[in-house]
Formats: C-alpha cells, structure tokens, sequence
C-alpha cells in the first residue's frame, strides 16, 4: 500500500516553531517528489513546500519563505517541514503529497501528486 501520513501538529505560539513529518510506506522518497499544502477555512488550497529528494531541488511559496524548510531523511522515509517564526496567517490543515517524478516547480501543483495524507492541524494562537 502506498501512502503518505503526517503528524506533528498542534498549538504553538506567534514567533514559534513546529516540526512536521511526513512519513512515506510503500515507495521510498529517494525517486519523489514530496510537497505540503495548507488550507485555511474559507481560504484555497495553497502550495506551501515542494522537494525533489533526489536532486534537493526545492521551491516556498512566498508567504513562508525563509521561515519554512523541508527536509528527508531517507534512512526513516520520512520528510520533514520545520516551521519557524510562525504567524497567526500559518493556521491550517497542512496535507502531506508525494509522487514519482524529477521536478518542483516554483508553481505546487497539487494535480501532479497522487499520494495523499490525512492532513494535520496546525493552530497558532498567543
């Protein structure tokens, strides 16, 4: 079987940080591409992160760049979304997505990715 699950979500403060991870069965992430999304209520799906983790070719939406990474760590299968500096906007499901494929165009397509998570609430509040 092949899927993708998230977990590390929860309650953090403005200016605080949360790890997410994304641990992957069924396909290893050396041959993926792996990208989160968000989505707020009342707001669209919005590409936050993608990895090619072969070529560590990465691409942030603008909102988030230069406080969100993503990382693998292939001996665990797993890839990771520290977010750092966190702001009351970053409230939302993050979704974890993944599939076979070379690239991570600055534009997250969440129509290239066929594996898909559960999703994880992320809450930033003081």
């Amino acid at each position: 079987q092949l899927e993708v699950v998230e977990s590390g979500g929860g309650l953090v403060q403005p200016g605080g940080s949360l790890r997410l991870s994304c641990a992957a069965s069924g396909f290893t992430l050396d041959y993926a591409v792996i990208a989160w999304f968000r989505q707020a209520p009342g707001e669209e799906r919005e590409g936050v992160s993608c990895i090619n983790v072969n070529s560590g070719r990465t691409n942030y939406a603008a909102s988030v760049k230069g406080r969100f990474t993503v990382a693998a760590d292939n001996a665990k299968n797993t890839m990771y979304l520290q977010m750092n500096s966190q702001k009351p906007e970053d409230k939302a499901i993050y979704v974890c997505a993944a599939d076979t494929g070379y690239y991570c165009p600055p534009y997250i397509d969440p129509s290239e990715y066929r594996y898909w998570g559960q999703g994880t609430r992320v809450t930033v509040s003081s």
